[in-house]
């Protein structure tokens, strides 16, 4: 489902007019919004039917196996250093390799407006 989208001006004749809105779009509305999301609640709420208990017209999902999840579970981003940070010096190490980085020259992102 299509809940928002980046669009023009909707009387523009050409379909790329400037400047471009986050606009809701046909799920935003009706009976779409509740057949295109779901809300996570506990296994108690749910064996509760928290949902019918609440009036929620979303479908309700337990989460599952959220306790054992850790750093070392994750596909990308497992890697867990040893850091240490000297207080006098501000030197910073991970795994006892010092780390470092020179001073940025330009800062693209620190604008007051981006475009595009």
């Amino acid at each position: 489902s299509i809940a928002c989208a980046q669009m023009g001006d909707p009387n523009a004749s050409i379909p790329t007019p400037q400047p471009v809105y986050t606009r809701p779009m046909f799920a935003a509305f009706g009976g779409s919004v509740q057949n295109s999301a779901v809300s996570f609640v506990s296994a108690a709420a749910q064996d509760a039917g928290i949902g019918a208990a609440l009036g929620l017209a979303k479908t309700t999902v337990p989460v599952e196996h959220t306790r054992t999840i850790s750093k070392a579970d994750m596909v990308h981003n497992d890697y867990c250093p040893d850091i240490e940070v000297n207080p006098e010096t501000y030197e910073v190490r991970a795994d006892g390799e010092l780390l470092t980085c020179e001073p940025a020259i330009e800062l693209p992102m620190a604008q007051r407006y981006f475009m595009f």
